[in-house]
């Protein structure tokens, strides 16, 4: 088949969505969705009163019956809610959550692969984490019900995910192991699914989306795919330097005079075995610029994945605001990244741009008070009754504490799921005040100039594939 040579990033909460990958879809190349946090944004954005309609044209189109009903009764808010007024809050993903929730999850990953893939006949991926385990089965039914081309999956070691996909394309049951810190040998934690309960006895079949496995090194491509419980069709090799969550050093964790992870030789993949595995694989990690891409070629790799230099786009979630602060420092040469080890509540280091008014900046995270409200990034515990519990690294820290939790594990730790959504524009309000922004970028942020057309103060996703697509045009001419 023919793959895509650049492949959109899922970045964020929201930052990758419909409008971003539809754009770079529409132009051939592979544009991405995230999936993360999907059911808490959808409800957003119909509580926001949905503007522009999209979320409700979407949902008519829901094959599922009265699921569609039910959202939009349960979330929207004709005329969106008052300013300064706080989203209203739903359950917490959990180990098999409820039919509610189900629903939302399920509705939410159609509704954004749907409107990605209108209007054009391009091919549409999905970005899932691996760390994020309670609402991946939904999220992966929702997006194939949509006709998900790719499914991309990073942030952890996705071994169940192939199988997963194959019986969702299969109308069957599925069923993956979840990581419960503590489990005792014989414990079976696992998470189930099952569509033909939504069909009333028989789920049609979908068409199965190849599955990419985002990795940082040769030994987990090849644990991938020789482990799996499915085919694995390709990989995305992607490095430190690339924003999000990026994999720990191997080794003992050491930092930088300024406070950041130290990668070394034994962190950089070994394209050769890579390639050896007779799979697709694209480079990912400062990547996006035309000679990077032409480089890529050079090296076997089928071409690369791009995601900061999409991320500050015409098109992208982020907070217009947040974009022109940004392109205007990368302009004037202060756009900085800081890989900060212990920002995340997974425990892997987190990329945060420096942007003022952010939770980059050390006052506003300290006078932020800390609160654990939407829990994607909760890690579930065994009890001592054998029950399963959730805690989070950003939460008070008393709560973590009680819950079993090491006091240590909380210094530092930022609430991901409330800052990054703010990011998008759909931060939740306090008693009037507004949540600050997280803002996660790769290390290109300080490039973004570039790719900005003469005059401007802003670019489009097409002027990122025009300008990366300068690279194999070259070499095709032999330039």
């Amino acid at each position: 088949m023919q793959y895509p040579i650049i492949i959109q990033g899922g970045m964020g909460v929201a930052v990758s969505n419909w409008r971003l990958a539809r754009a770079v879809s529409r132009l051939g190349e592979l544009g991405v969705v995230s999936g993360t946090a999907l059911a808490m944004i959808l409800a957003r954005r119909l509580q926001a009163g949905d503007a522009g309609g999209e979320m409700r044209r979407a949902l008519a189109h829901f094959p599922l019956p009265g699921v569609a009903e039910r959202v939009i009764a349960d979330h929207y808010l004709p005329g969106g809610k008052e300013p300064g007024a706080p989203f209203a809050l739903g359950p917490m993903p959990v180990l098999n959550a409820g039919p509610a929730l189900t629903e939302l999850t399920i509705a939410a990953n159609f509704v954004e692969v749907f409107l990605a893939k209108t209007g054009h006949d391009g091919i549409v991926g999905i970005n899932l984490l691996e760390k994020i385990q309670f609402p991946t089965l939904p999220s992966l039914y929702g997006a194939m019900l949509a006709g998900v081309d790719y499914v991309l999956m990073g942030a952890g070691v996705p071994r169940a995910i192939p199988g997963a996909i194959d019986g969702l394309a299969a109308g069957g049951a599925v069923e993956m192991k979840v990581d419960v810190e503590g489990a005792l040998p014989g414990d079976n934690f696992v998470s189930r699914f099952d569509p033909r309960t939504l069909w009333n006895g028989t789920a049609p079949p979908l068409k199965r989306p190849q599955f990419l496995a985002i990795v940082s090194s040769a030994t987990l491509a090849l644990t991938l795919a020789k482990k799996s419980n499915g085919r694995v069709d390709g990989f995305i090799v992607e490095g430190e330097v690339a924003g999000g969550h990026n994999a720990p050093p191997r080794g003992p964790l050491q930092l930088s005079p300024d406070g950041e992870p130290v990668y070394g030789p034994r962190d950089v993949p070994d394209l050769q075995k890579i390639g050896e595995l007779g799979r697709p694989f694209w480079l990912a990690g400062s990547r996006a610029r035309p000679e990077k891409l032409a480089e890529a070629l050079e090296l076997g790799a089928t071409g690369i994945q791009a995601g900061t230099v999409f991320a500050f786009c015409e098109e992208s979630g982020i907070e217009p605001g947040i974009k022109r602060r940004t392109i205007a420092a990368a302009r004037a040469g202060t756009a900085r990244v800081f890989t900060d080890p212990f920002a995340s509540p997974t425990g892997f280091p987190f990329k945060v741009a420096a942007v003022p008014g952010s939770l980059s900046d050390a006052e506003i995270y300290a006078s932020r008070g800390r609160i654990c409200d939407l829990g994607y990034l909760r890690q579930a515990y065994r009890k001592v009754d054998g029950s399963v519990g959730y805690r989070c690294g950003s939460e008070p820290v008393d709560d973590y504490v009680r819950k079993g939790g090491n006091a240590a594990d909380t210094v530092g730790r930022k609430c991901l799921c409330n800052g990054l959504a703010a990011t998008a524009g759909l931060g939740q309000s306090r008693s009037g005040v507004p949540e600050p922004a997280l803002v996660t970028a790769g290390d290109e942020v300080a490039a973004l100039a570039r790719v900005i057309p003469a005059g401007a103060d802003h670019y489009a996703a097409a002027d990122v594939i025009r300008y990366l697509r300068g690279g194999v045009e070259r070499m095709a001419v032999g330039a």
